[in-house]
């Protein structure tokens, strides 16, 4: 409970900051964001987005629908961030737990294609990462490539659902177990080293990324096959 507490005010401080400093916000990139959070983690928290990712990657396909409906809090909690920005100018906290109840339900009714919209991103983050891991750092490239995944990823992920919700899980568990990993190492190693090794080398969390998220698809794939009782 102290972990989930300590992550909802990080994302909160972290919105407010952004809210008040937009020239910085211009400056950062995807990896110096997540950077910033794998090293705001603490033992305990690393470990537990460890112990979920592993949950995801084996048994995503079973659970799909308790993380779609988390997805849709996520994004109430950021749709209130924004209306309290531009509008309320009041209690975050009030505002924030409304929007998350009212995504949450609305997730309900609305499953099918909130899981066809995680397969459309993650089709969209796995090409983006590719170009990065490829060298082309440029913003308009990234773009580029995250919107062929994008639209790739939503076509195969309406046509065939089971393949959104093995894309979608797999690819968010690994990344928690890369993200609780590092954070572990940075716990543990010299951290000027290990941000030397992540900024310098862009092919490496890539990677990271993608054989934790390889051996989910191949697992969920056969335990989806074998499942007489599973249904979308």
């Amino acid at each position: 409970m102290n972990s989930l507490a300590s992550i909802l005010q990080t994302v909160l401080v972290l919105a407010q900051q952004t809210a008040q400093q937009p020239a910085a916000q211009s400056k950062a990139t995807p990896l110096t964001i997540l950077w910033q959070h794998i090293t705001t983690l603490d033992v305990v928290e690393a470990l537990t987005f460890i112990s979920f990712g592993v949950v995801c990657l084996f048994y995503g396909w079973r659970i799909f629908k308790i993380l779609v409906t988390i997805c849709f809090g996520l994004l109430g909690l950021l749709v209130a961030l924004w209306a309290n920005g531009q509008f309320v100018h009041g209690n975050v906290i009030w505002l924030a737990m409304l929007c998350i109840l009212f995504f949450a339900i609305l997730s309900v009714p609305l499953m099918h294609w909130g899981v066809s919209l995680l397969g459309s991103l993650s089709g969209g983050i796995l090409t983006a990462g590719a170009t990065m891991a490829l060298g082309l750092n440029d913003q308009r490239l990234l773009l580029a490539g995250g919107l062929v995944g994008l639209v790739a990823g939503g076509m195969i992920s309406f046509i065939v659902f089971k393949i959104a919700v093995i894309l979608f899980t797999s690819l968010g568990g690994s990344g928690l177990v890369v993200v609780g990993l590092l954070a572990v190492l940075h716990h543990n190693v010299d951290p000027k080293q290990l941000e030397t090794f992540v900024f310098g080398y862009r092919w490496f969390l890539p990677v990271m990324v993608l054989v934790p998220m390889t051996f989910g698809i191949i697992l969920q794939y056969r335990f989806i096959k074998t499942a007489q009782d599973w249904s979308v």
